[in-house]
């Protein structure tokens, strides 16, 4: 699933083509994206055609473009993705809702697993996502206060650290990558998490999430690229996920991964030992 990193990109992306461009069509070719909207597809497609694109932002996972007083959330949930194209360009295969602009550009959003979704929210602009805590990234997040929260919550520290109401964009790729700098084991309850080391850990995962961006995010397969269709290369600078059996870059010993709701968490044993 896309992270902060690959969302930012994304936002960042769509914000070179589409800011201040106005929506003159929408095609919605498959109407799960569009399954919130009130009026069904065809009353998106109406509510959209005709609206000015006046910024595009984000918190954590979700971003938004702002339309006036509204806001058109967007979620990518497990494969969704933009593309920028010309009308006539072939559509690839998963293509579920077309935006033309005024310009002559085609946004087009792509959904193979379509668990994503694009919500018309009115009169939201300024906070259409009230659930969703800051990330690391905002101007107005407070690292001291978050990691004084993370510590009283009563689960383990990996957990807590996903908890997109505590802070948001952390997924499961970077948890396991600000927990390996942190040398925290995934497991530890957060209550026996210090000041000073939840501080760092919250600190690690804005680094490594910093870093991830600036590589264009973590693409392990086809079904995360930016709008022109290129695939980001952080994955070459991973330190714990996915490197199962391969040794720690700081001490050698094989990297082990373990099975963590459903999915898993990569540490090294030697570490990020267990203390709990």
């Amino acid at each position: 699933m896309p992270e902060l990193p690959e969302v930012e990109v994304v936002r960042r992306g769509l914000g070179a083509h589409a800011l201040g461009r106005t929506v003159t069509r929408v095609d919605v070719l498959h109407p799960r994206p569009v399954r919130t909207h009130p009026v069904g597809a065809d009353g998106f497609a109406a509510d959209l055609t005709g609206r000015r694109i006046d910024a595009v932002r984000r918190r954590g996972k979700f971003m938004w473009l702002v339309l006036d007083d509204d806001a058109l959330v967007v979620h990518l949930g497990m494969s969704g993705h933009f593309r920028v194209n010309g009308p006539a360009d072939a559509l690839l295969r998963n293509t579920r809702v077309l935006f033309d602009l005024d310009d002559g550009v085609q946004l087009r959003f792509i959904d193979q697993r379509m668990f994503g979704g694009l919500d018309l929210r009115p009169h939201a602009a300024a906070d259409p996502v009230p659930h969703i805590a800051l990330d690391p990234f905002d101007q107005d997040f407070d690292e001291r206060a978050v990691a004084q929260r993370l510590r009283l919550r009563r689960t383990s520290v990996k957990r807590a650290i996903l908890d997109q109401s505590l802070v948001s964009g952390i997924g499961n790729i970077y948890a396991d990558e600000a927990l390996w700098r942190a040398r925290v084991h995934y497991a530890l309850p957060a209550t026996e998490l210090g000041p000073r080391k939840a501080v760092e850990l919250l600190r690690c995962a804005r680094d490594v999430m910093s870093e991830a961006l600036e590589q264009g995010g973590t693409s392990f397969d086809s079904l995360y690229v930016n709008v022109n269709g290129e695939s980001g290369y952080f994955d070459r600078g991973l330190d714990a996920y996915g490197r199962e059996g391969e040794g720690c870059h700081r001490c050698g010993t094989p990297i082990r991964r373990e099975p963590f709701d459903g999915r898993s968490s990569h540490f090294c044993p030697r570490c990020q030992r267990n203390r709990s």
